[in-house]
């Protein structure tokens, strides 16, 4: 078993073989897999999202199943579905592609709610269940999405209870222009930089620094800050829909793993502060004033931030 830090940082050096220059993107997709959440990579096409999401796979030695998601799919092909087998008359479980340690869900938006709602289960009880039995799914269990949010013809939006179970969303943007030569040059020659990427560890070494993440002490006092940043987004005007309790335990669960990886087994403020943005901003709903007005969610939480007193006795 290694250091978290050095795990991390394997990693990190890893996935960056096929994804240059996105440091951040890539600390949080692997902090919501040390949290047991799911990930949300939500930006303009052709910017590496799917990438960023098989290189993650790659880089652990899990089961890893791609759903590309249209119009046309069953909540069925996700979660599996029982048939009769004629050679012992009974009846057998078909697992969906869903039953995997690491799930792809490519361009989540793109098919219907029905089988939206597959996921929902999936998502939060981290087990499936089909003609009223229960299916566990393995361990660690990680859904990474990917969706367009600027293409709306042919897409379902996802609800408020959806986007809520997603621990994190986060955004790639475009590359400089020394990022994307960087890029070209790695994809001029005949092998891909993705078939160089290898497993660095195990799914034992992440259950193992899953745990250590909830060992991390959280003090009263930034449990008190974590509270009143979620409570202020209930209150501020400018929003129809705030954080949920769901998002709190998120956010503190999040400043653990930061606290982990910074090497320290206790949070301080900086810690739920670099983790506000990624992780509450997208389950908040913006009111018809303020969405003409053109503001961002984003815009809202860093006032709030701003306003909050931060405590200083830990």
């Amino acid at each position: 078993m290694q250091e978290p830090g050095q795990m991390i940082y394997a990693l990190q050096q890893n996935i960056a073989k096929a994804i240059v220059g996105k440091e951040e993107a890539i600390e949080y997709a692997l902090i919501a897999l040390l949290c047991k959440g799911h990930v949300l990579i939500e930006d303009v096409p052709g910017v590496g999202k799917t990438t960023l999401a098989s290189a993650l796979a790659k880089s652990l030695d899990c089961s890893f199943k791609r759903i590309q998601f249209t119009p046309d799919l069953m909540p069925s092909d996700v979660t599996g579905f029982t048939l009769v087998n004629f050679k012992t008359g009974e009846m057998e479980f078909k697992p969906g592609s869903v039953m995997s340690q690491i799930v792809l869900a490519d361009e989540i938006n793109r098919t219907s709610p029905k089988t939206q709602s597959a996921l929902l289960e999936v998502m939060e009880e981290h087990q499936v269940t089909v003609d009223g039995v229960t299916h566990p799914l393995p361990k660690p269990f990680c859904v990474l999405a990917t969706q367009n949010p600027g293409e709306f013809v042919g897409t379902y939006p996802l609800p408020e209870a959806q986007m809520d179970r997603f621990f994190l969303r986060i955004s790639i943007g475009y590359p400089t222009i020394e990022q994307e030569m960087d890029v070209l040059d790695r994809y001029s020659g005949s092998v891909k930089p993705m078939a160089t990427i290898e497993p660095v560890c195990t799914a034992e070494d992440v259950i193992n620094l899953q745990e250590q993440v909830t060992q991390v002490y959280c003090s009263p006092e930034v449990r008190s800050y974590v509270a009143t940043l979620v409570a202020a987004t209930r209150q501020e005007p400018a929003l129809s829909l705030g954080a949920s309790t769901r998002a709190a335990i998120a956010l503190l669960h999040g400043a653990q793993a930061c606290a982990l990886l910074d090497g320290r087994d206790f949070i301080l403020p900086e810690d739920v502060q670099h983790m506000v943005l990624p992780v509450i901003a997208h389950r908040l709903v913006l009111n018809p004033e303020a969405r003409m007005k053109g503001i961002a969610a984003e815009d809202v939480l860093m006032n709030i931030l701003k306003n909050v007193t931060v405590p200083v006795k830990l």
